[in-house]
């Protein structure tokens, strides 16, 4: 492959020019994705490679909410294991790559953004940068709530077992628990976002979310029971609370958002069946 054909891959320029309706041909675009893609590994493996370098912090943050669960239960309750000779090489991979993703997160965020951002309108495109400068917080904030609350449902559930055992916690199992209960709290602080994004669709209207209201808290905490892993009250109901007053926030956005829209529409309030003054 010639060193212009390298550059252009990692660049993501057209190779073929632009037709003349502003529009590229599917090669380009294809060619674009690839760019897109190859970006997005070389960021996480640097990534990865620097996180290999700080294993112990990454080890220590993550081991932090079991180790304050063992030291709440009686001594001998539990015991965090390892097993298989290549069982820490696992771990050292698998908490690296987390951390990885995690960090180089606003980097391939931006880069599936830019592969998607040609194709939208000018208002669609002010709207995706409003949303992506509101996710971002609102997923760190649902991270850090279950991180938070993660050392009490360790203990909670670690609690159930019968006296005289030992549970025996495989880390790399462990590793998997953390991980998925920290991205079901940040995904769930995004669905009243959702909410919002499909008011402004003209989908779902303000005063059809304040008639289901009370259905769409039961199905907030139906929800956080099934979505916690660790299944326990204590930590459905810290994660269906903040859903439930950003669900709130979200309805008072779409009703101040239909008012908005009712007042630029001068044909609003009148009934279908009345005569045009035409």
């Amino acid at each position: 492959m010639r060193i212009t054909g390298i550059v252009q891959l990692f660049v993501g320029k057209p190779v073929h020019p632009v037709g003349a309706d502003g529009r590229m041909a599917l090669s380009d675009h294809l060619r674009e994705l690839r760019a897109r893609i190859l970006k997005i590994a070389l960021v996480v493996i640097v990534g990865l490679a620097v996180s290999l370098v700080f294993f112990d912090q990454l080890f220590d943050l993550v081991y932090g909410p079991y180790q304050q669960a063992q030291e709440a239960l009686p001594n001998g309750t539990t015991v965090p294991t390892t097993s298989g000779a290549g069982a820490g090489l696992l771990l050292y991979l698998k908490l690296c790559g987390l951390a990885s993703v995690v960090l180089t997160s606003p980097i391939w965020l931006y880069q599936i953004w830019a592969f998607i951002l040609p194709g939208l309108h000018a208002k669609e495109r002010r709207w995706s940068r409003v949303f992506a400068a509101i996710a971002g917080p609102l997923f760190l904030a649902g991270i850090f709530l279950g991180y938070v609350t993660l050392p009490k449902g360790l203990e909670i559930l670690i609690g159930f077992t019968p006296e005289g055992l030992t549970n025996l916690v495989e880390f790399n199992d462990y590793l998997s628990f953390f991980s998925r209960t920290l991205l079901v709290f940040g995904i769930a602080f995004e669905i009243p976002l959702f909410v919002v994004l499909l008011n402004l669709a003209g989908v779902v209207s303000g005063k059809a979310l304040g008639a289901h209201r009370p259905w769409i808290i039961v199905g907030v905490f139906v929800f956080a029971a099934v979505a916690t892993p660790s299944a326990d009250p204590f930590t459905m109901t810290l994660m269906a609370g903040p859903m439930v007053v950003l669900f709130l926030i979200s309805e008072v956005i779409a009703r101040y958002n239909d008012r908005r829209k009712a007042k630029r529409n001068k044909f609003a309030g009148l009934s279908p069946d009345e005569a045009s003054p035409l």
